[in-house]
């Protein structure tokens, strides 16, 4: 079979496979007969493994500048759609605030309080990141 010639600290080695079957191998090195086991090492998986998670991931808590400022924040990233409001509109709790898509899906952001727009962050054809502020109300 094949053969190979290796130096380890100096000393000259000539190995021989005699038979390589399974995960055995008989090696000849400088005339002396070795059984030997070979571990194989498992093949990394090119196959990225993807996890369903059963409820979203919480966003990210804003910090409180003001404590009578309340953060409406994307839960994912997406395009925004239509915005339903402009600043300094009254709204009332599960009012829509905006349409975007994610994961080609039309998504309503809606008011989880009652409050008066002070602040839109975003634009209409815009795209936000997960976290990101979309508008402020007081």
């Amino acid at each position: 079979m094949k053969k190979y010639k290796f130096s380890i600290k100096g000393t000259d080695y000539q190995a021989e496979i005699l038979k390589y079957e399974g995960n055995q191998l008989d090696i000849d090195i400088n005339g002396t007969v070795y059984n030997v086991e070979i571990e194989r090492e498992q093949k990394a998986i090119k196959t990225p493994t993807i996890v369903r998670r059963d409820t979203a991931p919480e966003p990210p808590k804003p910090l409180k500048s003001n404590a009578a400022m309340k953060k409406v924040i994307a839960p994912l990233p997406g395009n925004i759609l239509k915005i339903a409001i402009k600043e300094g509109d009254a709204i009332k709790r599960g009012g829509l605030i905006l349409v975007m898509e994610a994961m080609k899906m039309e998504n309503n952001i809606l008011a989880e309080e009652d409050g008066i727009v002070t602040s839109i962050k975003v634009k209409e054809g815009g795209t936000v990141l997960q976290g990101d502020v979309l508008a402020e109300m007081e």
